[in-house]
């Protein structure tokens, strides 16, 4: 992982956005908090949003996400909106897209900040931003044979 030698407070001169990315395959917590990794942070905000057994009252048997063309794009100006908006030192996000079970990991998300608080508020505004303005639809599956579009 690439080490930033820089005073504090000082931005990094390398892109403090490490990834983003809206993928098919399993997501892993390892992967972003890595990512985020930044000799000049002191608080790392990590959110891990997974696929839960029930929605509204239903059961959820499966659901399904799927993404805009332009989402990876809507996601590098969330991303873009937050490291302006905060004093980041490194943010992560990844989104999954396709058929999930109960329990599968759907969005990870990450922010290093020089301090705990500003992580935890700039990670928060990542992953509600990104909830609210990513083109990322969630299609759930009930037991009792119902199905519904979320998102759309």
């Amino acid at each position: 992982m690439a080490s930033t030698h820089s005073h504090p407070g000082e931005r990094a001169a390398q892109d403090p956005i490490r990834l983003l990315a809206i993928r098919d395959t399993p997501l892993t917590v390892d992967e972003v908090f890595r990512a985020v990794g930044d000799d000049a942070a002191g608080g790392t905000a990590l959110f891990v949003g997974t696929v839960r057994d029930h929605d509204g009252g239903a059961d959820v048997d499966t659901l399904g996400y799927s993404s805009h063309p332009t989402a990876e794009a809507e996601l590098r100006r969330v991303a873009e909106k937050v490291v302006a908006e905060y004093p980041v030192r490194a943010l992560a996000a990844v989104h999954r897209v396709g058929d999930l079970a109960v329990g599968d990991l759907a969005v990870v998300v990450a922010v290093s900040c020089p301090h705990r608080g500003e992580a935890f508020e700039a990670c928060r505004k990542l992953i509600d931003t990104l909830k609210n303005e990513v083109p990322i639809w969630k299609h759930q599956k009930f037991s009792d044979g119902t199905e519904e579009w979320v998102g759309v």
